[in-house]
């Protein structure tokens, strides 16, 4: 597939560490073992955190925000934690570095493992079930 940005004038610049992280989610299949819930209350930490990966959004304003029940939202953030992805102590979330990779970026997926998956599509898709 020949691929091409649709709009140059807004082209995004994610830095590397963050992609390198996000495409790892995809890779070793984190992503996976989540519902579309936990996917879409991980976007939402990752993007509202500062520096540290700390975000402090209300149980009430992240129920609101993502359409969830406060047992759902607990489900979802459980999940998160379970994973290692999230760290949570009333009221503060943290976003969590994933464990080491030793392949680093530069290397190629080894063989047999699935296509390259575009995160940002993957999320957009999680958003349009949610909405």
């Amino acid at each position: 597939m020949d691929k091409h940005p649709i709009s140059l004038a807004n082209l995004r610049k994610v830095p590397t560490p963050f992609r390198w992280g996000a495409q790892r989610l995809v890779r070793e299949r984190s992503i996976d073992q989540l519902s579309h819930e936990a996917c879409a209350l991980s976007l939402l930490l990752v993007t509202v955190a500062d520096a540290q990966g700390l975000s402090f959004y209300s149980e009430p304003s992240l129920c609101q925000r993502l359409s969830l029940t406060l047992e759902g939202l607990r489900q979802a953030r459980g999940r998160l934690v379970h994973l290692g992805l999230v760290a949570y102590e009333r009221p503060l979330s943290q976003g969590l570095a994933l464990g080491e990779d030793t392949r680093g970026p530069e290397r190629a997926p080894p063989a047999g493992d699935d296509e390259a998956v575009d995160i940002q599509a993957v999320f957009a898709q999680i958003w349009e079930v949610l909405s």
